[in-house]
């Protein structure tokens, strides 16, 4: 299983919009791609336009190459780009420790 991060930064007082769209297109746009497996969305508290997006995703070519050039990419980042301040930092990350 592959985490992608997504540091994402948002124009002020767009909150509560912002949240209703990435609920929306990660629900409805990234969950029909290949080889998603879930997300989770965190707003910061010391800077609450600062969201912390994490996908998580088979493989790390379900995420670069399956969605990133589909169609379905396309109309997420139509729907949540528009709130943001500056394009999103992206990471992948293994996982190598777990707790039960």
């Amino acid at each position: 299983m592959i985490l992608e991060l997504a540091d994402i930064r948002i124009q002020p007082g767009q909150n509560a919009a912002f949240e209703a769209a990435i609920a929306q297109a990660a629900g409805t746009i990234i969950a029909r791609a290949k080889g998603f497996q879930g997300y989770k969305v965190n707003r910061g508290i010391e800077s609450p336009e600062r969201y912390v997006l994490q996908i998580f995703w088979d493989s790390l070519e379900d995420h670069t190459v399956g969605f990133r050039q589909s169609e379905l990419f396309t109309q997420w980042r139509g729907i949540v780009g528009p709130f943001f301040a500056a394009p999103p930092v992206v990471e992948h990350f293994e996982l190598v420790a777990k707790s039960a």
